[in-house]
């Protein structure tokens, strides 16, 4: 935990410092390439932060919210790409937080309801029985069991991760933040579900990489398909860093494979959808769901939670959990 807490200020310190640089020099310069190779710098430090991480879990949320979310807001910001969320103009200190943060503030008035206590408490019990039942009966359960399982805690850990920087964030600013998702397991179609499916990274990548490809190919009426396919590439290298970086071994390709299917199979949707009679006919929705759950649910199996596996991430993650909870339930039971 020491460690943990060694680390936890380092990145503190390093976002701090960081992004002041980015405030006080590089918004001062012109918007473009010159603006970029001053934030070059930066998005390498935020590249290489996660390398430095002593645990599975501070290396995914450092990843996450900061190798990924916040170097592509960088990008963003570089370029101002369809008008940048965070600004110069704005405070030091809400630079910082919308910069480094996961997900974009609500517009509306910012409320804590309890049902939104309530769900996370929900999320985290459900989790926490999932992990149990992985940790003690992992090897007496089918494999294909056991990675439904697996889609099951990551969609968990994405929305308990969260809620619990919403939390945070709102004891401290008052600011309320958007779902991370919005009910991807009632997806009709995989260009809904990806469109459902962690939406902070899905609204970064639709700034950072789907709008531009599109703008650079307006003249061509299959510039939308060339968007949707290079931001799954782009989204499947990313996962690809992710793992290295998570498990330090040599990448397999199987998580680009993964997102790489996908958009291709995104893009034929969108044909066919456009064919048949201009996208009007619909299959019935309780197949469409089934369809659609079941896709991803299999290539998952086939191609995204593999690498996790074969390194044994999977199990030091939940390791890891269970001795976070550990420590925590004994230092309260001390109080």
């Amino acid at each position: 935990m020491e460690a943990t807490a060694k680390n936890f200020i380092i990145y503190i310190s390093s976002i701090t410092a960081s992004l002041s640089y980015c405030y006080f020099i590089s918004s001062k310069l012109p918007k473009g390439i010159y603006r970029f190779i001053s934030l070059f710098p930066i998005i390498y430090l935020f590249t290489i932060l996660p390398l430095h991480c002593t645990s599975i879990f501070t290396t995914a949320i450092t990843f996450s919210f900061t190798t990924w979310l916040t170097n592509f807001k960088l990008i963003r910001f570089a370029f101002d790409l369809d008008h940048s969320p965070f600004h110069p103009s704005h405070s030091l200190l809400k630079f910082i937080t919308i910069a480094s943060l996961p997900i974009k503030p609500k517009t509306t008035h910012p409320t804590l309801p309890n049902r939104f206590r309530f769900t996370l408490v929900f999320q985290l019990l459900i989790f926490s029985i999932l992990v149990k039942l992985v940790l003690t009966y992992k090897h007496h359960i089918h494999h294909n069991i056991i990675m439904v399982v697996y889609c099951g805690l990551l969609f968990l850990i994405i929305d308990i991760v969260a809620d619990v920087s919403n939390n945070l964030l709102f004891l401290l600013t008052g600011l309320e933040l958007e779902p991370s998702s919005d009910q991807p397991y009632l997806a009709t179609s995989l260009q809904d579900f990806w469109g459902r499916w962690n939406l902070m990274v899905t609204n970064t990548l639709r700034h950072t990489v789907y709008k531009p490809v599109r703008s650079v190919f307006s003249n061509y009426k299959w510039a939308p398909l060339a968007g949707v396919i290079v931001s799954f590439v782009v989204s499947g290298l990313m996962h690809e860093l992710f793992v290295y970086e998570l498990s330090r071994e040599e990448p397999t390709w199987e998580m680009t494979w993964f997102f790489v299917i996908h958009g291709v199979c995104v893009v034929v949707e969108m044909v066919v959808k456009r064919c048949l009679v201009g996208g009007r006919w619909r299959l019935p929705e309780f197949i469409a769901r089934l369809l659609t759950v079941g896709f991803v649910a299999a290539t998952g199996m086939w191609l995204f939670f593999p690498p996790l596996i074969k390194n044994r991430l999977d199990v030091r993650i939940l390791e890891e959990y269970t001795s976070v909870t550990n420590f925590v339930k004994v230092k309260f039971l001390t109080l």
